[in-house]
């Protein structure tokens, strides 16, 4: 089958290439391999180096999508998908081979902890000294659209509580109230958070509405006063995209949830100080139309933040390319297992629950056969992404899937 044919088909050519490794597998080899002969290896199928590197991709490609595609990116894009795949397989054997992942020390991971601390603790103190600035512009000026920024500001600081708090329960655990952790605390409370941040939303959009249908006095701003408006609300905008910088380079939710608060604000603060200064020059109008502005970007932009962490909690499968590697790591644990039943990963907060069903002899000692579950379950639970994998042993394969009856109406 040609490249381009095995990309047309979609996953096929995954599936002749693991065909390929279990026929190369169970194959007869050298003495010296035998002993090796019942592990897949991947090594022989590494696609061709030309076809490793994915071409660049312009704006009409970005715009088009797959319709701007030709017949050379559908198959650079398949042998990408190879690579990645084998990438992961080879992961799952240095697993296999040394029994961990190469990453960081304990000492790099307490000193990752207390960076992500101090960004937490300097958005904390950075949002309560904004917001007090804000709090003197919107007095000075009066202007809806400001008073809407200082409003989200104050739901920075409700928001920020409810972050903190989520990451403080995360890190003192107790195994008798929660016996299978707290990871969902993060989904959860950037989910109140979201919920909170449209709500907002809502009352702008309610107060600006009332606001354009009254016959109110016109907006106007002295030369003192948008000499003040504007010096705060620049230097909150500066202090605000530098927070955004640093919080993104961190890899915890928590902390990117404070980067996309702060970008927002970012937005929210431009939009305010634009929207004030055309009322003041041009028409008062504009002004709660600003903040109608600032208020339907707000909803948009933290309803899909809700979209996003509802899968996490209602546990979500995994990719496909995600299960491959597990498939592949249970596979190569160890000689003993003749099947693999099933494979299931799913989400359960911000990381995955795993239960696999293998199928070893049926004439093989309780103790042999309960080492092997074990060790295959530790060797799931190294992976960074899996919080709890459960590993259910079987003599045959024949019979209905577990948990069969709780999935039927």
């Amino acid at each position: 089958m040609s490249a381009a044919a095995a990309a047309a088909n979609g996953g096929e050519g995954e599936e002749l290439l693991l065909l390929s490794a279990v026929e190369a597998g169970r194959g007869g080899g050298a003495p010296a391999e035998a002993e090796e002969s019942w592990r897949l290896n991947f090594e022989g199928f590494r696609p061709p180096e030309v076809h490793q590197q994915r071409p660049p991709t312009g704006p009409l490609h970005h715009c088009l999508g797959v319709l701007a595609q030709g017949p050379e990116d559908v198959v650079a894009e398949y042998y990408q998908q190879q690579v990645e795949m084998l990438e992961g397989f080879s992961e799952m054997d240095t697993l296999t081979d040394r029994g961990f992942l190469p990453g960081m020390s304990k000492e790099e991971r307490e000193k990752v902890a207390r960076s992500e601390t101090l960004a937490i603790r300097l958005s904390n103190i950075a949002n309560m000294v904004l917001f007090a600035a804000k709090v003197y512009a919107s007095v000075r000026s009066g202007s809806l659209s400001i008073i809407a920024s200082t409003l989200d500001s104050l739901l920075d600081l409700l928001s920020g509580f409810i972050l903190w708090f989520t990451a403080f329960s995360m890190q003192t655990p107790n195994p008798y109230r929660y016996p299978i952790g707290k990871k969902r605390m993060q989904p959860l409370g950037i989910l109140v958070f979201a919920s909170v941040m449209a709500t907002l939303g809502l009352q702008i959009i309610l107060e600006s509405i009332r606001s354009l249908a009254s016959d109110g006095d016109e907006f106007s701003l002295t030369s003192d006063q948008e000499k003040w408006l504007v010096d705060i609300m620049l230097s909150v905008t500066l202090v605000k995209l530098a927070l955004v910088i640093y919080c993104r380079s961190f890899t915890n939710e928590i902390v990117k949830a404070y980067a996309q608060d702060h970008f927002f604000d970012v937005i929210t603060n431009v939009i305010g100080l634009v929207a004030a200064l055309l009322a003041n020059y041009i028409e008062g109008w504009i002004d709660p139309l600003g903040a109608i502005i600032l208020a339907i970007y707000t909803i948009r932009t933290w309803s899909m933040t809700v979209l996003e962490n509802v899968h996490s909690l209602v546990g979500q499968s995994a990719s496909p390319e995600y299960l491959q590697k597990l498939t592949y790591l249970c596979w190569n644990h160890h000689k003993a297992v003749r099947h693999i039943d099933t494979v299931r990963a799913y989400t359960f907060g911000s990381h995955y629950f795993v239960e696999v069903d293998i199928v070893l002899p049926s004439n093989m000692p309780l103790r042999e056969a309960h080492d092997i579950g074990e060790a295959l379950q530790e060797k799931l639970e190294r992976l960074p992404e899996i919080e709890r994998a459960f590993v259910h042993l079987d003599y045959e394969f024949t019979h209905r899937p577990e948990h069969a009856l709780s999935h039927e109406e």
